[in-house]
């Protein structure tokens, strides 16, 4: 019987992973399959994800969830008739190491690149600059291929993606994630090929593999913007500036200061002495201290307003980056935020959030709770709590742990959050016999103490795929080991000189391949098996012997597994087995 299941018309490969429940990797092999080269954040539609669910022959039915009306109307972007000019947001994508942090630290004159752990972006960080008396906010995405919804989020918000590119690496696996989140995205890219000043750059290769990813230069005929630049030494970055103000200035971005403003939180984190503190971009109106607003299942008053560089400021126009403190608890990754009149409001508001959240997380039957309890059964969980420093980093790595998934081993996340790893982590851990890894974020000598008294694993990383290489590590020693036979020789049986019940005493010739001891055999005879054997000796004439190879005689004694029944014309297949650990 065809089973129905409700879903978004856009759904990610990881959530339809869930709502299917299968392992993440089967579903990307079987788009892959398909053609379609998308990774686990990436979305589909319910028409390609009913394709799949064909192909894989499951007997379910994804049909379109209901849209229900939110309570609170959202502000929406408008051609209002007081809409000003506004700054352009411009994300900086591309594959990790191709230089985007250092680039823009060449635009802002700082040195951001030599303090990310590993040498790379682990969080979406925005700030604004100024070019000939303008302003431009810019958002600094993840390469690492573990932070592949930072990058989607990143692409969501901006007007232009800068696609960077290095001169002497070509274009890479995040590379062309990268363009297709800026063209699923409708933002207008511009190539920056970074590193022209190494040994080995080739700007026209760059040029023809964008072709080849159907990005057609300018001047190919095109309408993609390339920018040569150097981070090192600075050459181009004007140049690069320039032609992102004219673009913006071709798209006409304009946005509305008078309506209350609304837009998206970038990241979130937990400080001590201010609590939750958001990162958002606004993107329409006018934000202020003191203003109230929703953001999903949360709400605060605008206790203080920051710019990202932590400088105080009373009010934040559309494009700009900025800091809030004074939310109730710390709200979502990706969340819309929006202002209201007061906090009866925001109140009610959060509510109608936090219960559409709830639904969304514990909506299923009985009989789909039934049947997910009996599939884990069949699978070796390695539990885990998850620690980091900011929301955005969190979604990563709880994102990235679904891809190790397979039908044998499978990591479940009993516990996460923001913030440092706290006493009540190490009482969950020890409950649910579970290990607790910490990003960026440290336990403290007294939280350290306690976990040794209580046998917790507590496990701390800076670098994402360090964190996740020891997962996989976990997940790979939980693998059943195999048992691998191999075949050796054959013996066919010429002669029978004594059976009792503890041992055989035969001999024949050796026809294929080489007898070894110690081997295990195959008793055969007219194709069917009769049972399988531990050979005990080998003799070659009237000596003991090791090996015999193709051709010769030899006598041979095994243990029967019962009564002794053996014929002349009967052949013995040999093998060795072994025990072989397994990996990912």
């Amino acid at each position: 019987m065809t089973r129905i299941i409700e879903v978004p018309d856009q759904i990610t490969v990881g959530a339809l992973a869930e709502k299917l429940e299968l392992p993440v990797a089967s579903l990307v092999t079987e788009l892959m399959k398909n053609g379609m080269m998308i990774t686990v954040n990436e979305k589909i539609d319910i028409d390609t994800a009913n394709i799949i669910v064909s192909e894989l022959g499951l007997e379910i039915e994804l049909k379109s969830e209901a849209q229900e009306e939110t309570v609170v109307q959202k502000r929406v972007m408008s051609d209002a008739a007081d809409a000003e000019t506004r700054p352009p947001v411009v994300a900086v994508m591309g594959h990790v190491d191709h230089g985007k942090t250092s680039l823009l630290d060449k635009i802002r004159e700082t040195d951001t690149a030599a303090k990310e752990a590993g040498g790379i972006t682990q969080h979406i960080s925005a700030y604004q600059i100024s070019h000939n008396d303008r302003l431009v906010t810019f958002l600094d995405t993840p390469g690492h291929e573990a932070f592949s919804a930072l990058r989607e989020h990143g692409a969501l918000l901006t007007d232009v993606a800068v696609i960077v590119i290095a001169a002497d690496d070509g274009i890479k696996p995040q590379t062309l994630e990268a363009i297709r989140f800026a063209r699923k995205a409708g933002t207008k890219m511009i190539v920056c090929v970074n590193k022209i000043d190494k040994q080995g750059a080739d700007i026209n290769k760059i040029k023809q593999q964008l072709a080849e990813a159907e990005v057609m230069p300018e001047e190919w005929g095109g309408d993609t913007v390339i920018v040569p630049v150097s981070a090192k030494t600075g050459e181009g970055v004007k140049e690069l500036l320039d032609m992102i103000l004219l673009v913006s200035d071709i798209e006409e971005l304009k946005s509305s200061h008078s309506v209350p403003a609304r837009g998206l939180i970038i990241e979130s984190h937990m400080e001590t002495g201010r609590g939750a503190v958001a990162v958002a971009l606004v993107q329409e109106g006018t934000l202020r201290q003191g203003d109230f607003i929703v953001v999903g299942s949360t709400y605060a008053k605008v206790r203080m307003l920051e710019t990202t560089a932590g400088k105080a400021i009373n009010e934040a126009l559309p494009s700009t980056p900025v800091q809030i403190s004074g939310s109730k608890s710390l709200p979502e990754f990706g969340d819309e935020f929006y202002v209201v009149a007061n906090e009866k409001l925001a109140r009610e508001a959060a509510s109608v959030g936090g219960q559409k959240h709830s639904a969304a997380q514990t909506g299923m039957t009985s009989s789909e709770l039934l049947r997910i309890i009996s599939k884990r059964t069949s699978i070796i969980e390695f539990n885990v709590i998850v620690k980091a420093d900011v929301q955005g980093s969190l979604t990563s790595v709880i994102d990235s742990l679904k891809p190790l998934d397979t039908e044998e081993v499978a990591t479940r996340v009993v516990g996460s959050g923001v913030g440092s790893i706290t006493e009540n982590d190490i009482i969950t851990a020890e409950t649910a016999n579970a290990t607790i890894y910490g990003f960026n974020v440290d336990s403290g000598t007294a939280i350290k103490q306690l976990a040794a008294r209580h046998n917790v694993t507590v496990k701390s990383y800076k670098i994402i795929y360090e964190l996740l290489d020891d997962i996989k590590s976990e997940l790979t020693k939980r693998l059943p080991e195999v048992i691998v036979d191999t075949d050796t020789g054959r013996l066919v049986i010429k002669g029978v000189f004594r059976t009792t019940s503890n041992e055989v005493i035969c001999g024949g010739e050796v026809t294929k391949g080489k007898l070894t001891i110690p081997s295990l055999a195959h008793h055969m005879r007219d194709g069917q098996e009769i049972e399988t054997v531990e050979i005990l000796t080998l003799k070659s004439g009237p000596q003991d012997a090791k090996e015999v190879p193709k051709g010769e005689m030899c006598g041979m004694s095994y243990k029967p597994t019962g009564k002794a029944d053996i014929l002349e014309g009967d052949h013995f297949e040999f093998f060795t087995r072994e025990v072989k650990a397994r990996s990912l």
